[in-house]
């Protein structure tokens, strides 16, 4: 066999080889992707995501009126929430992102994320956010309460994962380019500027959400 033929061969075997790296790469990338969690219409043309960190007492104060938004539109708008915990003044939201991520292994994300922002002390000075050990102290009582599986719930929290899953939430926010802060809105991938979501006192308010979702939705039909 001349020289040609071992030439197409080896050809052959290293675009096999691609294949499978390519292949392997896709995996990898589906388990450190970014977050898919939806509440709402799975169908809807209107999707507006929030990126929140647990520990951020904006957050906790927008949540109680986000709540009441998500239940108006629940449904006609998806709604989606990614992790962005900011450490470096939060030292206990990347472990509030963990144990969110941890009960959504179970069907419970929602639910945990539910609890973390209601417990939340808005000032950080105790509970959860200024415990030493809030997986211990808090993140498993709370998993008891939404009956998870507990051990379960403490393996998947430690899990590279969970941690990879946050991470690939935080870069995905990075890629926008839009500030460093929580929370912070996107609508069908459009930054959200927060004064359009607040009343004239500056607090969150449901009216000024409907009117720019009921905008979003007018310019589907």
């Amino acid at each position: 066999m001349d020289k040609r033929f071992w030439a197409i061969i080896g050809i052959l075997v290293l675009a096999f080889v691609g294949i499978l790296v390519a292949g392997n790469r896709g995996e990898e990338g589906a388990v450190s992707g970014a977050t898919n969690h939806t509440l709402g219409s799975s169908t809807s043309k209107v999707t507006l995501m929030e990126y929140g960190d647990f520990q951020c007492s904006a957050c906790g104060y927008f949540h109680p009126v986000f709540k009441q938004v998500k239940e108006k539109y629940a449904d006609r708008v998806k709604f989606q929430f990614r992790h962005l915990p900011l450490t470096s003044t939060h030292p206990n939201a990347f472990a509030a992102s963990r144990a969110a991520e941890a009960a959504g292994k179970q069907g419970k994300f929602w639910e945990m994320h539910d609890l973390l922002f209601e417990s939340l002390d808005p000032t950080s000075a105790t509970g959860w956010a200024a415990s030493k050990d809030p997986l211990t102290e808090y993140f498993a009582v709370y998993a008891k309460q939404l009956k998870l599986n507990e051990s379960q719930f403490k393996t998947d929290f430690a899990s590279s994962a969970v941690n990879k899953s946050i991470n690939a939430d935080m870069s995905a926010f990075a890629a926008t380019g839009a500030k460093m802060s929580t929370p912070t809105f996107f609508l069908n991938g459009k930054l959200v500027e927060s004064s359009t979501l607040l009343d004239a006192q500056g607090a969150p308010n449901l009216d000024a959400f409907s009117k720019v979702l009921d905008a979003a939705l007018a310019e589907t039909k």
